[in-house]
């Protein structure tokens, strides 16, 4: 008996180390379904256990391969270099005030196209805008990451984590927004001031020079789709239709306006959508429900509060952000919202917070962390460990408290 439930850990772990390392999709597939099927051979899930498993997260791999594809389609499009280029242009070379810029379209990409497009497309960019101006790009890369994780809040689309939450909550897609709108509101207060005080040197250099400065179109064709995209989910929702048809429709119309235009090709459609990655997270699944139905699900369970007060709720959410530093953010909702039902929202809700706000804490915490961190080392900007953990050690508790503190009154 603990030989099979040291299987599910075992292949956990390979599972988790193959994500840090981040190989070629086919070594990527090949190791989740192996991790997956060394879990089914030991007979710890039935088959029911698995086919619900499976009806869980095939809606959310389904967006998750749509919305990539939206946003690549969004990248080559040059949506991202015209809307930093108007943040470069309204900043005029003044660090702080094109730190501003770069804060709130970091906030803004990761809430309508979720987090990996702010860690692997806009960082780039916004690297390249410092640059250009010769300013410092720390403190606008730094912002990128923050909000990456924690600019997630706002929309159930946002962040894979809050999609994987939906079925266990009592809301719509506008409630969850309505919720998590004035939390959201506070997180980004704290997390600019906080970002402001730690980076002080960095903008407080002299304002930087713009020589000739580029001014690419916005892309309107992308706009259009991306914001019918975002209504089709609010309009959707009360009647039970999946985000996924909408990303879906959105993906397609994109993909056949890119590829008139000579943007891609059909290869570069199947590149985008990450197919390795979506069956790596299947498997996933299967491995963590494993994990859920053994011992560790029972230590879970037995450390949750049962109450829904402040400092409750505060346990959830320190609960999550030690899981999803562990297991990364992903595998951690997988095994800890199941068991928070009994609960209700607001306790679903606080455990959102720190599976998204707390993932920041380090790299270990989300994959964005780790995809944030090769962009950096591809530009020639590797981040120094300590000075991730700097930002992040002091950012992270306080902006967590303060979002629990609001989630407390408004629920």
């Amino acid at each position: 008996m603990l030989a099979e439930a040291l299987v599910p850990v075992a292949a956990l772990v390979a599972l988790l180390v193959t994500a840090y390392v981040h190989p070629r999709g086919r070594v990527e597939a090949t190791v989740g379904l192996a991790a997956a099927a060394a879990t089914l051979a030991t007979g710890i899930l039935g088959w029911a256990e698995v086919r619900d498993t499976l009806e869980h997260l095939g809606p959310v791999v389904l967006f998750l391969v749509t919305i990539l594809v939206v946003a690549d389609v969004c990248g080559r499009a040059g949506l991202f270099d015209a809307a930093a280029s108007r943040v470069r242009d309204a900043a005029r070379g003044r660090p702080v005030r094109l730190f501003t810029g770069v804060f709130l379209l970091a906030a803004v990409v990761t809430t309508v196209l979720s987090l990996d497009a702010t860690v692997v497309l806009l960082t780039p960019v916004v690297v390249g805008v410092a640059v250009s101006t010769s300013t410092s790009y720390r403190p606008g890369a730094h912002a990128c990451l923050r909000m990456a994780n924690s600019a997630s809040l706002l929309l159930p689309v946002s962040n894979l984590t809050n999609l994987l939450a939906m079925p266990h909550l009592d809301l719509t897609f506008a409630g969850f927004a309505l919720t998590m709108a004035p939390v959201l509101a506070v997180v980004l207060v704290v997390e600019y001031a906080a970002l402001r005080v730690l980076f002080r040197r960095d903008l407080a250099m002299p304002p930087g020079t713009v020589e000739d400065p580029e001014h690419p179109p916005m892309p309107i064709v992308p706009l259009v789709a991306v914001g019918l995209m975002l209504t089709g989910f609010a309009v959707g929702s009360p009647f039970g239709v999946e985000p996924f048809w909408f990303s879906g429709a959105a993906a397609v119309a994109l993909a056949l306006w890119a590829r008139r235009r000579g943007l891609l090709g059909t290869s570069d459609v199947v590149a985008a959508a990450h197919p390795a990655f979506a069956l790596f997270v299947l498997c996933l699944g299967v491995v963590v429900a494993a994990l859920g139905t053994g011992f560790l699900g029972e230590w879970v369970a037995d450390a949750l509060p049962a109450g829904t007060g402040f400092a409750d709720l505060l346990l959830v959410a320190v609960i999550a952000t030690v899981l999803a530093n562990l297991l990364t953010n992903l595998s951690a909702t997988l095994l800890l919202v199941p068991l928070l039902g009994t609960l209700g929202d607001t306790a679903v809700l606080a455990a959102l917070l720190g599976l998204n706000i707390g993932s920041g804490l380090s790299y270990t915490g989300s994959l964005a962390n780790l995809l944030w961190r090769r962009s950096m080392v591809r530009l020639g900007h590797p981040p120094p460990l300590r000075e991730l953990h700097r930002v992040s050690l002091l950012i992270t508790p306080l902006s967590l408290i303060s979002a629990v503190a609001v989630l407390s009154l408004v629920t």
